[in-house]
């Protein structure tokens, strides 16, 4: 049966490339602030600011068999150098937005026999690294929702949660900027590559799909070996 999948900022990286994964074979909706690299696949595109808009459900449909929220950021900066302010705006774009779109569409993920949310937190919440307090403080926070949420609304509704480690897309740009970077970060990995977009899309697919049913509640490490691995 094909699926209707809504992703929340898929228009490039992680979400472009799950929405490639997925196009040939679910109905897939990118609510995005742009779509510029939308035009190659047959996906019906939102105009849609996490942090700032409404999302107009007329453009959906009544049901919605998976939902995935993918925007985030990056903010890597010595604890002394973050205001409570850079907190908030990661707060606010990494968890308050995803809770304020998770209850726009509640209702249509209902309708669905049994739907599948996907999140997104980091490797660093589950293993401590300096110049990571916002962003591992903004993605805990997501990884406590995502449990919570599955137990309340199991079986109805699967919730599982995606950390990945550094992965190579215009995000992490800056800390990929050149070659010695690049084999730097490679290097910190137990598998000695940082990772693809690739890498974590074959798994979001996975867990939106039927093959995944008995995953619910779960925060799955998608990071080369990171967070479990001491081989240096």
């Amino acid at each position: 049966m094909r699926k209707n999948i809504l992703l929340i900022g898929g228009s490039h990286g992680i979400g472009f490339e799950i929405a490639r994964t997925l196009n040939e074979k679910h109905n897939i909706y990118v609510a995005s602030r742009t779509n510029e690299k939308l035009g190659n696949l047959e996906v019906d595109h939102i105009e849609y600011d996490a942090e700032n808009d409404e999302l107009d459900l007329s453009q959906l449909p009544e049901r919605i068999d998976g939902f995935v929220y993918c925007p985030g950021s990056i903010n890597l900066k010595p604890f002394k150098m973050l205001s409570t302010e850079t907190f908030r705006e990661d707060m606010e774009l990494n968890f308050l937005s995803l809770v304020k779109t998770v209850h726009q569409v509640m209702a249509h993920l209902k309708k669905s026999d049994q739907a599948s949310m996907v999140f997104f937190s980091t490797v660093a919440v589950k293993v401590g690294m300096p110049f990571h307090t916002s962003v591992a403080a903004a993605k805990g926070a997501i990884e406590g929702f995502a449990k919570a949420l599955a137990a309340e609304y199991a079986p109805k509704i699967r919730v599982n949660v995606i950390a990945p480690s550094l992965t190579d897309t215009p995000l992490a740009e800056r800390l990929l900027s050149n070659d010695k970077k690049k084999d730097m970060m490679d290097a910190r990995h137990p598998m000695k590559r940082v990772g693809q977009p690739e890498d974590i899309a074959s798994v979001a697919a996975f867990l939106l799909g039927d093959e995944s049913s008995w995953i619910t509640g779960q925060v799955l490490g998608v990071d080369g070996g990171m967070s479990t691995l001491n081989v240096n």
